[in-house]
C-alpha cells in the first residue's frame, strides 16, 4: 500500500481521535473509511484486516495496524513526535499513559446508562481537576519550557491539548486555576498544523451526540 494513511473507524471521536490529532499535528493528510453498520465491522473481521477483531485500524506503510497505543507509537516515531532519546521517550510515555487513563473516562461518559451518567461525570471531572491537570501544570512549571518534554513538540503535547479542549467542552472554567495550562493551550493551538486542524471543516470530530452513540451501539454492541 502507498499513499495517504487510511483510518478505519466510525464517524466520531472514540479511540481514533488521538490518531487523527497526531497525524494532523505532523501535517500528514489522511483518508477515512467509516463503519456505518455492524456488517462493515464484520467484513473487516472476516477478511483478516483486524488482528484482534477490533478497531481502530490504520493502513499505513503497507501495514494494517491495530491497537490504539501501537498506532500512536508508530506515528509518533515516524513523524518525530517521540523525543530525541530514551529518557525523553520514557517521560513522554509516562505522561501519555496518564492522559490515556483520563481519556478513557472522557470517552466512556457518553455510553453510560442514564442512571450512571451523573456519577461518572462527577468522577471524571474530579480526577481531571485534582489528579491529572495539577500534574501537567507542575510539569510545565518545573520544566520551564514551552513543551512538556525537551523543548520541542511531542505527542505528549498534542494529546494533552486534545484532552484540554475536550474537558473545556464540559466545564469551560476548569482551567481558571491552571494558568500554565491556559498558556500552553494558546501556544499549541497556534502551531500552524494544529491551528488548521482546529478550523471548521477539518477532520476533527465534534462531541458525540445521541445519533453517534446510537450508531456505535448498533455497530459494536448489537
Amino acid at each position: 500500500m502507498s499513499g495517504k494513511p487510511r483510518l478505519h473507524y466510525f464517524n466520531g471521536r472514540g479511540r481514533m481521535e488521538t490518531i487523527r490529532w497526531l497525524l494532523a499535528a505532523a501535517g500528514v493528510e489522511f483518508e477515512e473509511s467509516y463503519l456505518e453498520k455492524k456488517e462493515d465491522l464484520t467484513k473487516l473481521q472476516k477478511d483478516g484486516s483486524l488482528l484482534f477483531q477490533q478497531v481502530p485500524m490504520v493502513e499505513i506503510d503497507g501495514m494494517k495496524l491495530v491497537q490504539t497505543r501501537a498506532i500512536a507509537n508508530y506515528i509518533s516515531t515516524k513523524y518525530n513526535l517521540y523525543g530525541k532519546d530514551m529518557k525523553e521517550r520514557a517521560l513522554i510515555d509516562m505522561y501519555v499513559e496518564g492522559m490515556f487513563d483520563l481519556n478513557e473516562l472522557l470517552m466512556t461518559y457518553v455510553i453510560q446508562p442514564a442512571d450512571k451518567k451523573q456519577e461518572h461525570f462527577a468522577n471524571m471531572m474530579d480526577k481531571a481537576e485534582n489528579r491529572y491537570f495539577p500534574v501537567f501544570e507542575k510539569v510545565l512549571k518545573d520544566h520551564g519550557k514551552d513543551f512538556l518534554v525537551g523543548n520541542h513538540l511531542s505527542r505528549a503535547d498534542v494529546q494533552l491539548l486534545e484532552i484540554i479542549l475536550m474537558v473545556e467542552e464540559w466545564k469551560p472554567d476548569i482551567f481558571a486555576k491552571f494558568p500554565l495550562l491556559q498558556s500552553f493551550k494558546a501556544r499549541l493551538s497556534n502551531i500552524p498544523t494544529i491551528k488548521k486542524f482546529l478550523q471548521p471543516g477539518s477532520q476533527r470530530k465534534p462531541p458525540s451526540d445521541d445519533d453517534v452513540v446510537d450508531k456505535v451501539m448498533k455497530i459494536f454492541y448489537s
